[in-house]
């Protein structure tokens, strides 16, 4: 993977199966079971949603792993079944229910836990803390690293980015979007999810957005903070790299592996 400074850069999108990407993405004639395989070497990163829908098999997680490049990584959904309830800190049970299932037959290529929450739900700090509690460092000997992807206005606090940043959770960066933008990095690594490709461009971002988000993940990967992102906190701390996972998700779909093709390869011309 392209490195800058300590950190690895990640890029790609939400899944891999979505009909309208056969032909612009996925040559004609090529298999639905072959799709993997092939969006694998064309991106660094997928972010798997069917696990927030619902429980995945070992095997599931097994064949996965074994379809893609050594270098590559997944990253998953945390389980709706978990994070859309009134009583956060009450999960416990669902988020082992979940870590059991058999993610880490993703070995090496497991990467971050996005547990996303409803546009609804807000910050309720006592609560909120409790779930921050439930997500452990390790399972099944493997390091986890867990993301929270909060979508209600309250969550824009300073006492929010400290809370998470104690517990070396991050925060998704939401962009292009109208979801309120927390940019404050809390954990080893930096979480993003863009989500305003278009139609009307070819690659779904114009060029200069495209050149603007990777040189957003150098300086993140650095251990900078780019200009241009909204953070909840004064606070800036200092961190000799981190890993950058960058997704181009929603917006106009069928331009999305497009817009994560063209990143990954200004990313590679340096």
């Amino acid at each position: 993977m392209p490195k800058t400074g300590k950190g690895k850069i990640y890029i790609g999108v939400g899944g891999w199966t979505y009909e309208p990407w056969r032909g612009p993405f996925y040559p004609e004639g090529l298999t639905q079971k072959r799709e993997l395989e092939y969006a694998s070497r064309k991106l660094s990163s997928i972010e798997i949603n069917g696990t927030f829908y619902g429980s995945q098999k070992p095997t599931s997680f097994q064949k996965w792993h074994d379809e893609t490049p050594d270098d590559f990584v997944f990253s998953l959904k945390g389980p709706r079944f978990t994070t859309n309830r009134r009583v956060l800190s009450e999960a416990g049970e669902s988020v082992e229910r979940f870590l059991n299932s058999g993610i880490t037959e993703l070995k090496d290529k497991l990467g971050p836990i996005n547990w996303q929450f409803a546009p609804t739900k807000q910050f309720d700090p006592k609560d909120f803390e409790g779930f921050l509690k439930l997500l452990p460092k390790r399972h099944d000997g493997r390091a986890l690293r867990h993301v929270v992807e909060v979508r209600h206005p309250s969550f824009r606090d300073p006492d929010f980015v400290a809370m998470v940043r104690e517990h070396g959770v991050a925060i998704v960066l939401a962009a292009d979007s109208d979801f309120p933008q927390i940019a404050d990095v809390t954990a080893p690594f930096v979480y993003a999810r863009i989500m305003g490709s278009s139609e009307t461009e070819k690659l779904g971002y114009s060029g200069k957005a495209i050149a603007s988000w990777v040189e957003h993940a150098k300086t993140w990967a650095a251990g900078g903070e780019p200009d241009g992102v909204e953070r909840a906190s004064k606070e800036t701390p200092e961190h000799a790299g981190r890993d950058v996972y960058l997704y181009v998700i929603s917006g106009f779909k069928e331009r999305n592996p497009l817009a994560a093709m063209a990143m990954i390869e200004k990313l590679g011309k340096g």
